[in-house]
């Protein structure tokens, strides 16, 4: 269990495991957080590809314990740091999705420039059924894939195939499992051939224009998380049936 972090051919590899699968705890985050702040710093470095251990999953997002009243401020602000580190480095960022990719896992990995999946993978935003929303899907789905698709995603919880997920925008290639370490590396040679200094540039520019109205909207989407969902009672219901395994009793409030 842990964050582990290979480095060769211009790139690092970053692991983030907890099996089964890899659900993000505030422990987890914030080892994630060090080490993707550490490849910021490695001028050797062009690339980085971001993946979860195991066979299951990349991520089945958030653990739910955390998103009670007392720890929500803090797993806002640890999770949405990490993300607006990834968005922030200089090296391009290639998200490797095998299994699920769900909630946090899902915003987390369509944070990177490139998503590559496996035909097994799928992916969703299920926060809706435990009373509460995606907020970096809330400020960035709708201009990444589409206003429509994003509502869908965000208030249906709606699970997509990886292949979905391609014809929507949220993924670059869909491959066979068996061929997925091939294809992760012969995407990462076509991108070696490139120059390095030009498609960095490349990608400062394409997150630049791309991201103009994301800071201001991710605020605006914790504010409304913080200072008016959390005094909703369907929350505190949602994350309570999920705990113990039953259907939520909602009170529409």
């Amino acid at each position: 269990m842990g964050v582990v972090t290979d480095k060769r051919e211009r790139c690092a590899y970053i692991s983030f495991s907890r099996p089964p699968l890899n659900v993000l705890n505030l422990e987890l985050l914030r080892e994630l957080a060090d080490h993707v702040r550490a490849v910021k710093e490695d001028p050797a470095l062009d690339f980085l590809v971001l993946r979860g251990a195991g066979e299951r999953a990349f991520s089945a997002g958030v653990d739910i314990a955390d998103h009670t009243r007392e720890k929500v401020p803090a797993m806002l602000e640890t999770v949405h740091g990490v993300m607006r580190d990834l968005l922030s480095l200089p090296q391009l960022t290639l998200g490797a999705v095998h299994g699920a990719c769900l909630g946090g896992g899902c915003e987390l990995a369509s944070c990177c420039d490139l998503l590559l999946a496996s035909d097994e993978s799928y992916f969703s935003t299920p926060e809706i059924h435990v009373g509460c929303y995606p907020p970096v899907a809330l400020a960035r789905f709708p201009s990444q894939i589409g206003y429509h698709r994003a509502a869908e995603m965000i208030l249906t919880g709606k699970r997509l195939s990886a292949q979905e997920a391609c014809a929507i925008g949220l993924v670059n290639r869909v491959v066979p499992r068996p061929d997925f370490e091939q294809a992760l590396e012969s995407l990462l040679d076509e991108l070696r051939a490139k120059s390095a200094a030009v498609v960095r540039l490349a990608v400062k520019g394409l997150r630049e224009t791309a991201l103009q109205s994301f800071a201001p909207a991710l605020k605006r989407s914790e504010e409304i998380y913080l200072n008016e969902l959390l005094k909703t009672g369907d929350i505190e219901e949602g994350v309570k049936a999920f705990l113990e395994k039953r259907k939520p009793n909602w009170q529409h409030r």
